[in-house]
């Protein structure tokens, strides 16, 4: 791990459509100590954000320019299509991009999907924002093709929603700077991974862990079972003694004491 703990808060962006209220949760939990802040964020200004050093780590929708960015995708979202509930989309469990051919079909300066060619008919002009868009869907004047998460985030009465199977997919990651790669990135890493607290990257005191371990490789012994010779000494009970011992009888320990045995000169 690489950086240091310069700020007083775990710094947490996120797009819109994302819910790290779970994560949140973990995160308070397992450091009480380190409170995190949430920073709402665009999906187009999201890597800038954690490029520029705005946020430590946060989620963010691909494909999105990633120089200077890990990113561990998370999950790929279900594309949907926005319509009226009384549409004639709603017979359908499902439906197509051609099947919207001859719909308008809203295309928001926000929207997140890469299309090689956009379903249906074309606006005059494109919705500022994903939400004016719904409004716009809302008031009769065309659909929206949107990540599942956003329908629900712009959820309304009026409205209902049908997957798209052909369309294009988002998908969610959790990024942060390569060169910003902290313990506290690595234990929220963690976290959205879903290890335990007492999994490798999840302990609380690594520093301990690797105390404990240079103590093994520096020749820490294990006290033997009763009766149980280990090393150089198990071969010569084995091997010379065994079986030729005149006062015990037999090849184990002398006089029935427990641990080594006594070495022979």
């Amino acid at each position: 791990m690489t950086g240091s703990e310069d700020s007083p808060a775990f710094r947490l962006a996120y797009v819109p459509g994302v819910t790290p209220a779970k994560w949140v949760r973990i995160w308070q939990e397992r450091l009480p100590a380190v409170p995190l802040s949430l920073l709402p964020v665009t999906a187009a200004e999201a890597a800038g954000v954690l490029r520029g050093g705005g946020a430590d780590a946060g989620f963010l929708r691909l494909p999105a320019d990633r120089t200077d960015l890990s990113a561990i995708p998370l999950y790929t979202e279900t594309t949907v299509v926005v319509v009226p509930k009384d549409h004639v989309v709603t017979a359908a469990d499902e439906v197509t991009a051609g099947d919207l051919a001859d719909e308008i079909v809203l295309h928001p300066l926000d929207d997140t999907l890469v299309w090689e060619t956009l379903p249906g008919r074309p606006a005059k002009e494109r919705p500022a924002t994903t939400a004016d868009a719904v409004e716009l869907v809302a008031a009769g004047v065309g659909v929206l093709v949107v990540p599942q998460s956003l329908a629900r985030l712009h959820h309304r009465r009026d409205l209902t929603y049908r997957p798209v199977s052909d369309a294009p997919q988002s998908r969610v990651a959790l990024s942060w700077r390569e060169d910003a790669t902290t313990d506290l990135v690595e234990h929220f890493i963690g976290i959205v991974r879903g290890r335990t607290v007492n999994s490798t990257r999840g302990r609380p005191a690594p520093a301990q862990q690797k105390d404990e371990r240079v103590g093994d490789k520096r020749g820490t012994r294990r006290t033997p079972a009763a009766g149980k010779p280990t090393g150089k000494t198990a071969g010569k009970t084995g091997g010379k003694t065994a079986g030729k011992n005149p006062r015990g009888g037999s090849g184990g320990a002398r006089g029935g004491r427990r641990g080594r045995p006594r070495r022979r000169s």
